[in-house]
């Protein structure tokens, strides 16, 4: 019955029949990651570097209604421009979406769902969500944390977002079985910064051995998916002083406007862009394009 709801592109679908390897995308950073026209040229430069390493892109999404695995130009190009017209998608919201025939961006849980549906087993994105600084009184816990207990991904990111509370997220991710990958890094990194002072659970230096990893864990029938965290390219990276002042008073005016939920996560990412004159921007694009390319070479050792 779940392939009744999905459509896979006519490329992705002869990447799927042929064994090919395949690279899931998000949508969310288009419609609510980055302003138009910039969006949009993010989204074709980070497919063009999955194909540049080997792999069919797979940017997944909700169009009237119906579950996307691979997108066409002119649907990029609607949901740049539509931007925040369009719902965020999280778990929760798919049956609503459904049912209405409307659009949906998808966050890294909804990726994940839709990967999973496509047969899909690596997804690149900028940052993983997570538990939220306040979390002890306001329970503020990204649904991506549950989707990676429960759905068998790889998830090639950046680290999680720096706006969140790190330590809690990652012992979050050990209680729910989840491993926690770094690539050619000791230490879990911190999307604008490569350092957070914190371990990863295993550090692999290539694709290849994370390929070995992930095939193993599955093999086994161990449900659920992998962090592979990937620090930003060093060129790129933010200082830890500065990003870490931005990002408290980002949460501080945040706290003050009374912005939760959903547009949490947009509003702070908006305002630190905004503090840091655009910098910010830049490393986002930046450690995304490093994702992308570091999970096609993984697609396509597990391919191989």
């Amino acid at each position: 019955m779940k392939m009744n709801f999905l459509d896979c592109s006519p490329e992705v679908s002869a990447a799927l029949a042929q064994k090919k390897a395949i690279v899931a995308l998000e949508s969310t950073i288009i419609a609510h990651g980055m302003p138009y026209p910039k969006n949009v040229e993010t989204a074709m430069r980070v497919e063009a570097m999955v194909r540049k390493h080997g792999a069919i892109p797979a940017t997944c999404a909700i169009i009237d209604g119906r579950l996307k695995a691979g997108l066409s130009a002119a649907e990029l190009e609607l949901f740049g421009q539509q931007g925040a017209g369009i719902a965020k998608v999280s778990r929760r919201d798919f049956p609503l979406l459904l049912a209405r025939r409307q659009h949906g961006a998808t966050t890294v849980a909804a990726t994940m769902i839709i990967a999973q549906m496509a047969g899909i087993r690596v997804f690149a994105t900028g940052g993983i969500g997570g538990v939220h600084r306040g979390a002890p009184q306001t329970f503020d816990i990204s649904a991506d944390l549950q989707e990676l207990a429960h759905t068998s991904v790889a998830v090639v990111t950046a680290g999680a977002k720096s706006i969140l509370d790190l330590p809690l997220t990652l012992e979050y991710l050990e209680t729910q079985g989840v491993p926690v990958l770094g690539y050619q890094t000791n230490e879990f990194p911190a999307f604008y910064t490569r350092q957070s002072g914190l371990p990863v659970d295993a550090r692999l230096d290539s694709p290849a051995e994370i390929a070995e990893v992930l095939t193993a864990k599955w093999a086994l029938g161990l449900q659920g998916g992998v962090v592979v965290a990937n620090p930003i390219p060093a060129a790129h990276s933010l200082p830890p002083e500065q990003i870490e002042a931005v990002i408290a008073a980002a949460i501080a005016e945040a706290e003050a406007a009374g912005v939760k939920g959903k547009a949490l996560t947009p509003f702070l990412l908006a305002r630190i862009e905004q503090m840091t004159e655009g910098n910010s921007l830049l490393s986002n694009i930046e450690l995304v394009l490093n994702n992308a390319q570091l999970a096609a070479e993984i697609a396509v050792a597990m391919a191989g």
